[in-house]
């Protein structure tokens, strides 16, 4: 669906801070910035990104992301381990901007309370709701 000039994923959950988290299965899912987040930040420069096999508690910072403009915290919308991450953004972070929710992606993750913290996260009508009061 999109909102405004913002593309919103369906079948991804979104946070209030612009994070989204796509579900794999029970134990994968896959994280990233939001196409809003993206063309707030306009110009992307850098990435700082979480170590593998580090553990992240639910909306504890994953890594920031670096514009010209400004740096801002990523927040993990789930409690889990880090398992993979896209090593393509550090020398690439224009990724993040052209392709947010493909190749942009920033963390594969294991979760902890899937089930539990999903209920916490925002579906795709309450985010793009978000989106217009913006």
């Amino acid at each position: 669906m999109k909102v405004k000039e913002y593309e919103v994923p369906e079948e991804l959950y979104y946070t209030k801070e612009h994070e989204w988290v796509k579900v794999i299965s029970k134990d994968r899912v896959i994280v990233g910035i939001t196409d809003y987040a993206v063309k707030m930040l306009k110009d992307i420069v850098y990435f700082s990104l979480p170590r593998i096999n580090q553990e992240i508690n639910f909306m504890d910072s994953l890594g920031t992301v670096e514009s010209i403009k400004a740096v801002s915290e990523i927040y993990s919308p789930l409690t889990g381990k880090v398992i993979k991450v896209n090593e393509r953004l550090l020398s690439e972070p224009e990724l993040a901007y052209n392709s947010p929710y493909q190749e942009g992606w920033i963390v594969e993750m294991e979760p902890k309370r899937l089930d539990d913290e999903l209920k916490l996260l925002l579906k795709s009508e309450d985010y793009a709701k978000l989106l217009q009061n913006l």
